[in-house]
């Protein structure tokens, strides 16, 4: 666990020299701050949130962040001296660093850990080291022979001066060249350095302007044009310049110039023309730094007038009950306009001075919601995710410790930015697991974490769902949280209407076309037939979930974990979800020879590509994480789907998720049974919600909307709470069952995942943790050990043991403790050395 950690700075005395110490968080896994000495002249430049550089290791120099001031010496060791203080200000907030403490401690991790998923890269400086020829090597008088590497090295030094390792790896074309770098060393021929690279780098654009001297008066600037009369390509370049910028109606508006790009790129204008100007004097070209995100034009009106009734009064209750609680969940069916009263409270949040957070999900709805919110906050409007550059990252981060940006949109990672004044954290779809961060440590949700980064910073807490977690919904009925209702949909749309396919049945009658019923066939037709739009859930990737032998029955598996491979037909690979393993799809079966293979199940490219035969003038996409890797993928698959250039879009959970589409009126969810019967506890309130969500899309603007959901068990309790929209009924069945077997929110759950490269070593290694586990919590609180379903991935064998805590028994704090005790026992022991075990607090 680390230790407590001070956020001061002792008063400085003038009259005695003090020698001050400072603790830092290294960006590393390690469960101890380390304190360093801090230079004389560095005392007044060190401060408590900002980076510094220091050398760790023999060789290693890193960026961290200071987490404490003082004036006491470590006594295990001695302390080194700072190397260099990289910021004037600090970068880390002193909330930031108490929510940092909270997360390692919670989460059983360290602080190291936590500042190097806080950070982003390019706010991380590291080292690498270079070699350069030895100040005093002289070639001439050199007697020590040189082998042709060695000799190519020298050869490379005398033409730059100085290499990394990499370079010199790329140069030797050898993955292992150390020996020959250390017997160059030995010969004093070159010697080895640290050079610290600053990884942000801000935007720097070019520019021209028109010189001085052609700007003292109008008159002086028609003598110009009158001078270029004869050369007309560098005439046009002048008429341009002066065309797109302000300088006809104020000389002085040349200062800031045009980006050179402008002119060069027009087809029109001459390059040489261009550079002649430079040449002769008339244009000076200069460096500008501008940010990655360009002041937006101006803020649009907001009226609070636009909020239905209904809407208003959802509102005036949230604020009402803010007086008194510090967190309320909003429970808005699908289409209610939930987003109108989160933009109603920032508004007002913004008008006080205040700053806010609006965390989303996933990145696929920050286009359409990022799109909303421009039109009322313009440039005080800032974006955070992960498929944002580090560098944008960086003035995103920058931009919030500066004031420019009030208003944050972003997925999970966003709970570690730099507010200073937030008066408000909206949690829209609070239910969604995709809040809950896997690898690596720390292992938080994004819900749980904004509940603290409110509680540090005086903030308020509101969260948003049509089908909320069971978990948040007991809260609120037990009066801990407040709760209000939104029970209608905006405007004159109204809930879809709900109908099951029984796809078993379908087949018996021989009206299945592939995976398609008829009935979802002919309504698909309809729908497009009225040029409305049809949205196809199917909650699996790729073309299918695996391929088999007729013949042997044989299926092709992954080398590194314990699942079959999916077949991708476009790359026309088999893949694995879990690691990434990739291999050809066989022509025949390698077990028996048989070319009897076919594919078994389906996904979305499956579905896409079977949609294209049924109906070849349909337009048709896919969503899902193949069609998204790229920056802008999600953006422009929304806005194609928006501008009604797509007529089906195709995907996995990313279209359940609070997109808001005009023109969607037929939903269709392909296989429904799989996602109900899913090995975990909250498999029936996942379903339920993905159900819900999805359905939710249809019908948003007017039209009536239809689900159709295909199942071969229409019978299901839970389908009859989806048609009937029970979310009442699902919670009173859930916390029943929840509170009979322990299950949160009644306890507080730790997941230990047990990995080892051998199944064996790996089975003792949890035995052995499970009864230590036992002997020190109880025989009620530990489930286990055994193997998951999965129970080998990336050549990693898993054993996995749960920890039960009771929520209100007052000794969380202490079980935790206790729990991260008897890992660190396990792993001393000489036996399960190569043990690694992986804690999970809260698992989704």
């Amino acid at each position: 666990m680390t230790p407590e950690l001070e956020f001061h700075i002792p008063a400085d005395d003038v009259h005695e020299r003090v020698t001050l110490f400072a603790d830092v968080i290294l960006p590393l896994p390690l469960p101890k701050l380390y304190t360093y000495r801090v230079p004389y002249q560095m005392s007044d430049e060190v401060l408590v949130g900002a980076r510094v550089l220091v050398q760790f290791g023999s060789k290693k120099v890193l960026s961290c962040v200071v987490a404490r001031i003082h004036e006491e010496p470590p006594k295990e060791y001695q302390a080194k001296y700072l190397l260099e203080v990289i910021d004037e200000k600090p970068v880390v907030t002193g909330p930031q660093l108490r929510l940092f403490l909270w997360m390692a401690e919670y989460y059983l991790c360290t602080l190291g850990e936590v500042i190097n998923a806080a950070l982003p890269s390019a706010l991380k400086l590291s080292s690498e080291s270079q070699i350069q020829l030895h100040p005093q090597f002289q070639a001439e008088t050199n007697e020590w022979p040189l082998t042709a590497h060695e000799e190519k090295i020298l050869f490379a030094l005398r033409q730059k001066p100085h290499l990394t390792f990499t370079e010199v790896g790329q140069l030797l074309q050898l993955t292992s060249f150390h020996k020959i770098i250390k017997s160059l060393l030995l010969k004093d021929i070159i010697i080895i350095y640290e050079e610290i690279a600053e990884k942000y780098a801000p935007k720097v654009v070019k520019k021209v302007r028109l010189a001085s001297s052609f700007t003292t008066d109008e008159e002086t600037l028609e003598e110009l044009f009158n001078q270029l009369a004869p050369k007309p390509k560098q005439l046009d370049v002048l008429l341009k310049y002066v065309q797109l910028t302000p300088i006809l109606q104020n000389l002085r508006m040349n200062e800031e110039g045009l980006e050179k790009n402008v002119l060069t790129s027009n087809p029109h204008l001459s390059l040489s023309a261009i550079n002649s100007l430079l040449k002769k004097g008339v244009l000076e070209q200069f460096d500008m730094v501008v940010s990655r995100f360009p002041m937006a034009e101006g803020r649009g009106p907001y009226l609070a007038s636009d909020l239905s009734p209904a809407q208003a009064l959802a509102r005036d209750q949230v604020l009402e009950i803010f007086e008194e609680k510090s967190t309320v969940l909003l429970h808005g069916i699908t289409g209610s306009g939930k987003t109108e009263i989160y933009i109603d409270l920032i508004n007002k949040a913004v008008e006080a001075g205040g700053q806010v957070l609006y965390l989303l999900p996933e990145i696929a709805l920050t286009a359409q919601i990022v799109t909303r919110l421009k039109r009322v906050f313009g440039d005080r409007l800032g974006v955070y995710h992960s498929k944002f550059s580090d560098n944008e990252r960086v003035e995103v981060w920058n931009g919030i410790l500066s004031g420019r940006f009030q208003v944050v949109v972003g997925v999970r990672s966003s709970v570690f930015l730099p507010f200073h004044s937030l008066s408000l954290i909206i949690v829209d779809e609070e239910h969604e697991p995709s809040y809950k961060q896997h690898e690596p440590a720390p292992r938080y949700n994004a819900r749980e974490v904004a509940f603290m980064m409110a509680q540090f910073q005086g903030a308020k807490t509101l969260l948003g769902s049509a089908t909320p977690s069971v978990e948040t919904y007991y809260h609120c009925q037990s009066g801990r949280w407040g709760l209000v209702n939104l029970l209608e949909r905006y405007g004159e749309a109204t809930l879809p209407q709900v109908e099951l396919v029984d796809t078993r049945q379908e087949s018996l009658r021989k009206n299945m076309l592939s995976h398609f019923s008829n009935r979802l066939v002919h309504d698909i037709e309809d729908t497009l037939h009225r040029h409305e739009q049809v949205i196809l859930f199917q909650n699996r990737r790729g073309y299918a979930p695996f391929i088999d032998c007729n013949d042997c029955a044989w299926i092709p598996k992954c080398r590194n974990c314990a699942v079959s491979l999916s077949y991708h037909k476009f790359s026309n690979e088999l893949r694995c979800h879990y690691c990434g393993y990739t291999e050809r799809k066989p022509t025949d079966c390698p077990a028996c020879g048989s070319t009897m293979l076919k594919t078994v199940g389906f996904g979305t490219e499956k579905i896409e590509d079977e949609l294209k035969l049924i109906m070849p003038q349909a337009r048709i996409q896919r969503m899902d994480l193949d069609t998204t890797k790229k920056k802008n993928s999600h953006q422009q698959i929304i806005e194609d789907f928006e501008q009604q250039r797509t007529d089906i879009l195709v995907g996995t959970q990313m279209v359940t998720k609070g997109l808001d589409f005009e023109h969607v009126s037929l939903v269709g969810i392909l296989s429904a049974d799989s996602i109900i019967h899913f090995p975990d506890f909250r498999a029936h309130e996942r379903a339920y919600q993905l159900f819900v969500q999805v359905s939710g899309r249809a019908g948003r603007k007017g039209n009536k909307g239809k689900v159709l959901i295909q199942t071969a068990n229409p019978n299901q309790p839970i389908f009859q709470r989806v048609i009937e929209n029970d979310y009442a009924g699902l919670f009173e069945q859930e916390i029943k069952d929840r509170q009979k077997f322990r299950y949160p929110p009644f306890v507080r759950m730790i997941r230990l995942t047990v990995k080892h490269p051998e199944a064996r070593p790996c089975e003792g290694a949890a035995i052995l943790l499970a009864k230590e586990l036992t002997d020190r919590l109880g025989k009620t609180s530990v489930l286990g050990p055994e193997a998951p379903h999965i129970f080998k991935i990336r050549n990693q064998f898993l054993q996995e043991i749960h920890v039960k805590l009771d929520r209100e028994s007052g000794h969380l704090r202490e079980s935790k403790a206790q729990v991260l005790d008897a890992v660190q026992t396990l792993l001393k022991t000489k036996e399960f050395k190569q043990v690694r075990v992986v804690i999970d607090v809260d698992p989704s």
